[in-house]
């Protein structure tokens, strides 16, 4: 029977610690996807530049070269712009988006679509260029919270497991 208590003690303490590195992840995720959205919007930058293709063309090749969770937004975006413009598709793409974006995150990056498909080419690599701009701020802001919000959430996790087994020993 004392057996059976130590093992009972033991899984509420790995779960505890588990649910805190659990909640700790979004902190992580939000920063990834920040970098990775980086990484899209100067590619789409530089295809815009020089090579002159459609967007949905554009959206798909990013797509292609980026992780599920940003390229989904991509090609969402490209298979809704069949459809709808091109500002609608992207805006609903982002909100629809299962991402780590924060409501902020996701409203700087509808920023994007003000300009997308309306304008030359100048027109919009600016628009892009300012979107980067506001999204360095918001990457800046997110390794700010996962720097303290990351340790925080698996200790803390840790500590009321501690806390849990203590009391019911």
């Amino acid at each position: 029977m004392q057996i059976l208590k130590y093992i009972i003690l033991f899984f509420i303490l790995v779960s505890c610690s588990l649910l805190g590195r659990y909640l700790s992840k979004k902190y992580v995720i939000r920063v990834k996807d920040l970098e990775q959205m980086k990484n899209a919007l100067n590619m789409f930058k530089t295809k815009v530049k020089f090579t002159y293709e459609p967007i949905p063309e554009i959206f798909e090749s990013i797509a292609k070269n980026l992780d599920y969770g940003v390229g989904q937004v991509f090609l969402e975006a490209k298979e809704k712009m069949m459809t709808k413009t091109a500002q609608i598709s992207w805006e609903e793409a982002i909100e629809e988006s299962k991402n780590g974006f924060t409501k902020e995150d996701k409203y700087v990056l509808k920023t994007l679509s003000k300009l997308l498909g309306q304008t030359d080419v100048e027109g919009q690599i600016s628009q892009i260029e300012i979107t980067e701009k506001f999204l360095d701020s918001q990457l800046k802001e997110a390794q700010k919270e996962k720097e303290k919000n990351e340790k925080l959430y698996s200790k803390l996790g840790t500590t009321i497991g501690l806390a849990i087994v203590i009391i019911l020993c």
